[in-house]
């Protein structure tokens, strides 16, 4: 069962298998992956005709999760013109220099969108918190921060999902070398991506708690196994068509009169 994540829930990250298949054999998987992408970008083409509702997705992952990989497979075959995706790096001196959701707000979907965010302004509770660039005080009071944010956004309609790409730190040694022995992906590594992989244990103790204390009815966490890619992929696309039928969207009633209306056609130039 896709581990959705109850708000007050004691969150142990160490239940959930990041190589679980939920009994799922991998060609049928494959081809109910397609089915339900196909599923999703149609309720996508309707949330874009109705401008009503929006949906936010939020990506959350150590290096090497598979955040890229989401984005291109899951949502391959929606209209682009309706999809806006955020990736979130380090704060430039300008975002610094204001409140830590400043630089989030202008990039929340807009009525009728998706937006993906490729990580997010969990950064401020994760690497923030890990590397002790804020006081304890401070990163701490984000927690609620975080929580009346995502209300708000709720409350003027836009759906939340948030996914946290469950990956083994075996799994990731593994990506990582990939990275390393492979021409075309080595641009993807950096040597700092192994300082951070020494500090597995302190992001699993912040990813708990962060997500344990902003998991809520309306914006809830899924912790989804991402070892395997073919089960990260349809797992994610059960989630986001889960959100959209959710919202129940419909096609705008057409202009009145359009019944037995022809199109003249022009004349010659």
């Amino acid at each position: 069962m896709i581990a959705r994540i109850t708000a007050g829930d004691d969150l142990d990250l160490g239940r959930h298998d990041p190589a679980e298949t939920f009994g799922w054999h991998k060609g049928e998987a494959k081809r109910r992956f397609v089915d339900i992408r196909d599923e999703v970008a149609e309720l996508q083409k309707v949330l874009f005709a109705e401008r009503t509702r929006a949906l936010l997705v939020v990506l959350q992952a150590m290096d090497a999760g598979g955040k890229d990989g989401v984005l291109r497979d899951v949502l391959t075959g929606i209209n682009p013109a309706g999809v806006d995706v955020t990736s979130f790096r380090a704060p430039s001196e300008d975002e610094l220099a204001h409140d830590f959701l400043w630089r989030v707000h202008p990039h929340t979907p807009a009525k009728g969108q998706i937006g993906v965010f490729n990580r997010s302004h969990f950064e401020d509770v994760l690497v923030v918190r890990v590397k002790g660039l804020v006081p304890d005080a401070v990163w701490r009071r984000r927690y609620d921060h975080i929580r009346h944010f995502e209300q708000l956004l709720v409350d003027e309609g836009t759906a939340i999902v948030k996914i946290y790409l469950n990956l083994s730190p075996e799994e990731q040694r593994e990506r990582f070398q990939d990275r390393i022995d492979s021409p075309d992906e080595r641009w993807k590594f950096r040597r700092g991506d192994l300082d951070d992989r020494k500090l597995w244990p302190e992001y699993m103790r912040a990813y708990r708690e962060a997500i344990a204390r902003t998991s809520t009815t309306d914006a809830p966490w899924y912790v989804v196994p991402a070892d395997r890619k073919w089960v990260r992929n349809l797992t994610v696309a059960h989630i986001l068509h889960h959100a959209l039928t959710r919202l129940h969207p419909a096609y705008p009633p057409p202009e009145a009169g359009l019944d037995g209306l022809e199109v003249a056609r022009l004349p010659d130039t």
